[in-house]
C-alpha cells in the first residue's frame, strides 16, 4: 500500500492500519471523480464497502449511471472519503476500475455495502437496491488503488 501525505504542513499521514480502519469503519459517502465525452469532470457520491485484505473499494451503480458511462470510457478513478468535522481527517486516491456484471458475483458485495448503510437487509431502500441487483440492472465497480493519500488534523 503507498501512502501519500496530502498536507505535510498541516498533517500527518494515517498509517496503513489507520487507513484500513476509517475505510471500514466509516459510513461517509466516497466520493468519485470521472470524466465524461466532453473531457470535463463529473463528482458522484456513493455508497462503497472496502475490503480491507485486498485494500480495493467496491460501489453498487446503476448500468445506465454517468459514472458507468463514464468508466467505460475511461476506467481511471479518482476518490475521496473526507470527515467533514474537525479535526479533519480523510483518503483519497486515483485507481483503475473494473466493472462487475455478473449477478452471482453482485449480490454478496451488494449486501455488504447495504448492511454497512442501513444495518440489515430488511430496510425498504436494501430491498430496493437488491431487486436492482438481482433483476440485473445494476454492476459493481471495483476500485483498486495507485495510492492513499492521507490527511488527520488531529494529529498535530
Amino acid at each position: 500500500m503507498r501512502i501519500l501525505n496530502a498536507a505535510p504542513t498541516m498533517s500527518l499521514p494515517l498509517t496503513e492500519q489507520e487507513i484500513k480502519d476509517f475505510l471500514t469503519n466509516s459510513k461517509l459517502n466516497v466520493h468519485l471523480g470521472t470524466i465524461d465525452e466532453k473531457q470535463e469532470p463529473n463528482i458522484h457520491p456513493a455508497w462503497y464497502y472496502f475490503d480491507s485484505i485486498n485494500n480495493k473499494l467496491f460501489i453498487e451503480t446503476s448500468k445506465s449511471s454517468k459514472k458507468m458511462s463514464n468508466i467505460k470510457k475511461n476506467n481511471t478513478i479518482y476518490f475521496c472519503i473526507n470527515e467533514p468535522n474537525l479535526p479533519y481527517k480523510g483518503v483519497r486516491g486515483k485507481g483503475d476500475v473494473k466493472i462487475y456484471e455478473d449477478i452471482d458475483y453482485n449480490v454478496p458485495i451488494a449486501e455488504k455495502i447495504i448492511t454497512k448503510y442501513l444495518g440489515d437487509l430488511g430496510h425498504p431502500v436494501a430491498k430496493l437496491l437488491l431487486s436492482h441487483i438481482k433483476n440485473g440492472d445494476s454492476a459493481i465497480l471495483e476500485i483498486t488503488p495507485d495510492y492513499f493519500s492521507t490527511w488527520d488534523n488531529s494529529k498535530r
